[in-house]
């Protein structure tokens, strides 16, 4: 994505208008920029904040009062490392960017073209509602494509909770703080017989074949939708409104780049934050064990979420989410900038 100032230059000029017959083509080396572009950004964002990620959807679906759950970044994040080491804050992350590497090619290329044809292919002003609508668009088009994978990536990073349960029992009953590894977390002292099940092939026809075949892989879409239309339309708005303000011409540093992402992801983020805890609740409600509560849609998790646990309910795991979302989408824009820069050098 290139800055405001920058973009609303090209687009205002008339003599940007004889190039744009390219942009019909669905195949340009401009696209396939994008393309890269994106899907590199997103890989690089994700491995960044692995072990806050997993620990945000662990602590978003835990159930309570379980004494296993564990609270506090830090001290989660040490005590992970410990029963775990590296390899517990990367757990996951192979299946994550399977998943957000293809998710965010799409939302970047996406998002790119509905500028272009808002605008006319640069015969009309881009301005905050059109930047709004092409995000938001661009995000429906990216979770819509990618979404059983991000199904399966969070059944995988909760699934041990049943696998691991009765020896989280055992240890409960022998110690008065039972290790991380007795909650929702993988251990590597599981069997072999049951890695095998952990897979993401393994995980997906679990889900087919127990819950209703393709189309339990799309349980919570339309949440997520909801969720992702503003959330994407939000942080593409916000990022370039600030790099109008933070990376003014003379002042387009390293800096001021990762502080426009880090600001416009925690704003977009924060304000639809309710609808990814609605999410990861939706994909988790059909597990037949771990103690996961079941809902019968969207609404009824809402409403049953507030009934028993109030608004704060929506707002679980928002700390962690926070400090992982800002150098997330830091790291996924200037990643994309720095990309497609090179991409397209001539």
């Amino acid at each position: 994505m290139t800055s405001t100032t920058s973009s609303s230059s090209s687009l205002e000029s008339k003599h940007a208008v004889p190039k744009s017959v390219k942009t019909y083509q669905f195949f340009t080396p401009e696209i396939a920029s994008y393309f890269i572009a994106g899907g590199v950004a997103g890989a690089a964002s994700r491995t960044v904040v692995s072990p806050l990620e997993r620990l945000k959807i662990i602590q978003q679906v835990q159930p309570r009062g379980s004494g296993r759950e564990y609270k506090g970044v830090w001290r989660s994040l040490v005590r992970m490392w410990q029963e775990e080491g590296f390899k517990g804050y990367m757990r996951g992350n192979g299946i994550n960017c399977l998943r957000i590497v293809p998710y965010s090619a799409v939302q970047f290329t996406t998002y790119e073209q509905l500028k272009k044809w808002f605008t006319g292919y640069g015969t009309l002003e881009l301005d905050t509602p059109k930047r709004l609508a092409s995000g938001a668009l661009a995000g429906i088009t990216s979770v819509c494509s990618t979404y059983p994978l991000d199904l399966v990536r969070s059944r995988l990073s909760i699934a041990t909770a049943s696998v691991m349960h009765q020896q989280a029992s055992q240890v409960s009953a022998s110690s008065s703080r039972p290790p991380l590894t007795a909650g929702i977390h993988t251990q590597s002292s599981i069997p072999p017989v049951l890695k095998s099940e952990l897979t993401m092939q393994a995980m997906t026809l679990k889900v087919m074949r127990e819950e209703g075949g393709v189309r339990a892989l799309y349980r919570g879409l339309v949440a997520t939708a909801v969720g992702v239309a503003p959330y994407v339309g939000i942080n593409f708005a916000a990022y370039e409104a600030l790099r109008g303000v933070v990376t003014p011409p003379g002042k387009n540093t390293v800096v001021r780049k990762l502080a426009c992402g880090a600001l416009a992801g925690s704003i977009s983020q924060t304000l639809t934050y309710p609808f990814d805890v609605l999410r990861r609740k939706m994909q988790v409600t059909g597990m037949k064990s771990g103690g996961m509560a079941k809902y019968n849609g969207a609404f009824d998790a809402l409403f049953s979420i507030v009934r028993t646990e109030g608004l704060k309910g929506l707002y679980r795991g928002l700390w962690p989410n926070l400090l992982k979302v800002a150098p997330s989408i830091a790291t996924s824009f200037f990643t994309y900038e720095l990309v497609k820069d090179f991409l397209t050098q001539e």
